[in-house]
């Protein structure tokens, strides 16, 4: 992302996010229009008329999908043995709790439940976020408390709440126990005398969730085809763009590559404190990872709690408590509409 003139669209849409009067007016004129910045917002430059989106205001937010960020061929035999691990139950202290238990693989990578079951059946505290193009993400966790899929891999097989292992050397051991993995692990880390470690299961994991990308039709649309979006999902994502949805929501994962705090504008009830529990900064009270968008039609419910239940309410707390709006239903089903065009392609 170009940081110059990023900062210049940031300065643009300043009089937006800070609501002052004026502003407000011509977003509920917008609004009622249900165009949303039909030529009088000079800074949205050709985002005007019949919903022409301004292809260097894009560029300046959003990023297509790269198409792998993985080599799959070189690193198929890793990448196979990544998948069957997610997908073990062994992993779990009493053989029942798997990665894709919480992270359904056929399900966009989520459970769509409020905070997931672990092994005893007790809840955690926060909602399971997707694995779909999280390896994308600046961190794992809602907390950013690991910094990539490899490092985040192996907390939910420690954490006492979910899969419940007492230490890494008993999921060592469990695996060792366990011909086949014995077998593969020989296999895909050759030459080393002691393949079965807690480096190595993290490294498959990890590469298997790297290959978890979900091109959409927004990424076909960033990509010069403007048919890709219909008139509804255009204006929602010039309705997202103008009101400051895209100074969080943006870059390749529109979204996971920045820390907010929630409720920057309106204050928003949680005991959860966020990453001040990982850096004991008071800065960094409520403050946690900015979810990415992708397949957001299909994750929920939503916030770091699971506590909103559908995306319409979830548009609305967010224009409220991080930029201090008040949209209405226009605003809310064009955006949706615009969200819908961030599902997998042939999901939808």
């Amino acid at each position: 992302m170009k940081v110059l003139p990023f900062l210049l669209l940031i300065l643009g849409f300043s009089s937006y996010v800070q609501g002052d009067s004026e502003s407000q007016q011509k977003l509920n004129d917008a609004e009622h229009s249900h165009g949303m910045g039909g030529g009088h917002h000079g800074h949205m430059g050709g985002m005007h008329g019949h919903h022409k989106l301004d292809k260097v205001t894009l560029k300046q937010f959003f990023e297509p999908l790269p198409s792998f960020i993985i080599d799959e061929k070189k690193n198929a035999p890793l990448i196979a043995l990544g998948k069957k691990l997610y997908l073990e139950p062994r992993l779990s202290i009493n053989d029942t709790i798997s990665c894709n238990s919480c992270h359904r693989l056929d399900n966009f990578g989520v459970d769509s439940q409020m905070t997931s079951p672990g092994h005893d059946g007790k809840r955690g505290g926060r909602n399971s976020p997707t694995t779909m193009n999280a390896a994308l993400h600046i961190a794992q966790f809602w907390d950013g408390r690991a910094k990539d899929v490899e490092e985040q891999s192996l907390g939910p097989v420690l954490n006492p709440v979910e899969m419940g292992m007492p230490n890494e050397a008993a999921v060592v051991n469990k695996l060792k126990k366990i011909d086949e993995y014995n077998s593969l692990f020989a296999e895909v880390f050759k030459g080393e005398k002691d393949p079965i470690q807690p480096k190595n299961i993290a490294k498959a994991i990890g590469a298997f969730e790297r290959t978890l990308l979900t091109p959409s039709r927004f990424d076909d649309f960033l990509n010069g085809d403007e048919n890709a979006l219909n008139e509804s999902e255009k204006r929602g994502l010039q309705k997202f763009v103008n009101i400051g949805c895209a100074m969080c929501h943006n870059g390749v994962a529109v979204g996971g590559n920045m820390f907010k705090k929630l409720g920057l504008v309106e204050p928003y009830k949680t005991a959860d404190e966020g990453r001040f529990v990982i850096t004991g900064l008071e800065i960094d009270k409520k403050v946690f990872k900015v979810p990415s968008l992708r397949n957001i039609t299909k994750t929920g419910p939503y916030f770091h709690d699971g506590s909103v239940a559908t995306l319409e309410d979830a548009i609305e707390e967010m224009a409220e408590h991080q930029l201090g709006r008040e949209v209405g239903p226009a605003f809310i089903a064009d955006v949706k509409a615009f969200l819908g065009s961030l599902t997998s392609k042939g999901k939808e």
